[in-house]
């Protein structure tokens, strides 16, 4: 147990004659997180904490860069020592190592992800954890509905407030929805997570248990950009990005190429499931004001983040941002609120139908839906007849290989369809699909193909339209 001390260092506040109860009794009515309650959590090792866990019991873990990486560690060992079995692990998308999912907890873990992390794909591939195919947008629902009863629920949390407030900090996403249906909720309380508005407020008298800790949050390094990257950077942001836009787009050296490229632009807003580090810049340069948007105006609107600590400071305490429940944030009505709502998202590869893999190599899972769809379609639908819809490819991958092809590989999926684009960007120049025949759809994005691969494409175009691709 925590000393006096360290609760008063973190800001825990103590109802006296009081202890934590597994079974939510407390609940006359309502399981809103923001309702304070007439209880206090046990403060406690995360050790103590993860005991709770037993064989059988479902488990939500919060993700990004809020994963509670201790207490992750904890309930791996815990599930080892104690010789679980059949624990089923839910979550998002997570960070860190997620030992879980070591071949020798087979029997004590099974991992389940609504958006894959590159922690949990070989565990995927070979067959010890799951995947669900879904959108962004619905995956509260999963809990709303039932489908998926957590026990238990793993989050990390800023320190309380006076009034002993806790934040859920930079993953908001659908982790309300799966606290309103957990039967205990244990958690991490990390003095470096940082306060976020919006949806993220829960009162510690909600948590069952509770540990202390002071750790760095996962964080996502730069990468220098390649020239390629600069470039589809540079087309998108002198060519498709409008003053006063709103933009949605997501993590890695594409989006933070087109932000770099941005420094020109004025009255742009952001709203999107998650933003990154280059966003902070262009908030300082007075590129982001959020001024045109319709609502929400003034402000920027996020669902969950991960970058570096810049990032993390920069969102800390910040009223500029608000962190909504992504059940709201990827709602396509709400998306096509915004205006000239601009989406940019990549894939894994395009074929010459404008069909679109983003999710899986071949047969192998690579990632999952995402919210691609909901800001394609989003941005597609918009009120102003202004939105973009953009998927941004490098026009080949690191082995040269195309990326732009005349069929999907055998067994990958469609997350975007060739009915929901619009724009196919490369280095080499941009595609625009809406309302050109398959004929004419081969015809535009050979011409953003890498030149060495054209050849070869209207080849296969021909073989497979019975006429040339034209415009």
């Amino acid at each position: 147990m925590l000393s006096v001390r360290n609760k008063l260092l973190f800001g825990l506040k103590s109802y006296p004659n009081l202890t934590p109860c597994l079974v939510k009794t407390f609940y006359s009515y309502s399981p809103e997180p923001s309702q304070p309650l007439n209880r206090e959590p046990a403060i406690v090792s995360p050790e103590e904490a993860v005991k709770c866990i037993k064989s059988g019991n479902t488990v939500f873990m919060q993700g990004a860069a809020a994963t509670p990486t201790i207490l992750v560690k904890a309930m791996a060992e815990h599930g080892r020592n104690a010789n679980l079995r059949d624990v089923k692990i839910c979550a998002m998308h997570t960070e860190g190592l997620a030992e879980y999912t070591d071949p020798a907890l087979e029997k004590v873990f099974r991992s389940t992800s609504f958006f894959m992390g590159g922690n949990v794909r070989k565990a995927v591939a070979e067959g010890r954890a799951d995947c669900v195919p879904i959108f962004l947008h619905e995956i509260p629902q999963l809990f709303h509905k039932k489908i998926y009863c957590p026990d238990v629920a793993l989050i990390s949390v800023s320190p309380p407030d006076q009034h002993g407030y806790c934040s859920l900090g930079t993953s908001v996403d659908c982790v309300r929805a799966a606290l309103m249906h957990s039967k205990c909720i244990v958690a991490q309380i990390n003095k470096q997570m940082p306060r976020t508005f919006g949806d993220s407020i829960i009162h510690q008298s909600h948590f069952d248990f509770a540990t202390c800790i002071d750790e760095p949050l996962p964080a996502h390094g730069h990468k220098q950009q390649t020239e390629q990257e600069t470039k589809i950077g540079q087309l998108i942001a002198e060519n498709l990005v409008e003053d006063g836009a709103t933009l949605q787009m997501g993590i890695g050296n594409i989006p933070d190429a087109v932000l770099t490229a941005l420094h020109n632009h004025k009255d742009l807003g952001i709203h999107s499931e998650m933003f990154a580090d280059g966003v902070v810049d262009l908030v300082k340069n007075g590129c982001v004001t959020n001024a045109k948007k319709t609502i929400h105006k003034g402000r920027i609107v996020g669902s969950f983040l991960i970058g570096s600590k810049k990032l993390y400071d920069f969102v800390d305490n910040n009223p500029f941002i608000e962190m909504l429940d992504i059940a709201y944030v990827n709602n396509v009505g709400i998306i096509a609120k915004n205006p000239k709502m601009t989406a940019i998202n990549s894939a894994l590869e395009v074929d010459l139908t404008g069909q679109v893999n983003a999710d899986s190599i071949g047969t192998r899972m690579y990632s999952g839906f995402g919210g691609q769809v909901d800001f394609i379609r989003g941005a597609a639908e918009g009120f102003d007849g202004k939105g973009k819809p953009i998927i941004a490819i490098p026009s080949v991958t690191k082995r040269n290989e195309s990326k732009i092809v005349p069929t999907l590989k055998t067994g990958a999926g469609v997350v975007t369809s060739r009915a929901h684009v619009h724009y196919v960007v490369t280095e080499h120049g941009i595609a625009y699909l809406f309302g050109k025949s398959i004929r004419q759809r081969a015809h535009a994005l050979i011409q953003i193909a890498h030149p060495d691969h054209r050849e070869a494409l209207e080849k296969a175009a021909f073989e497979r339209l019975k006429c040339m691709p034209s415009p």
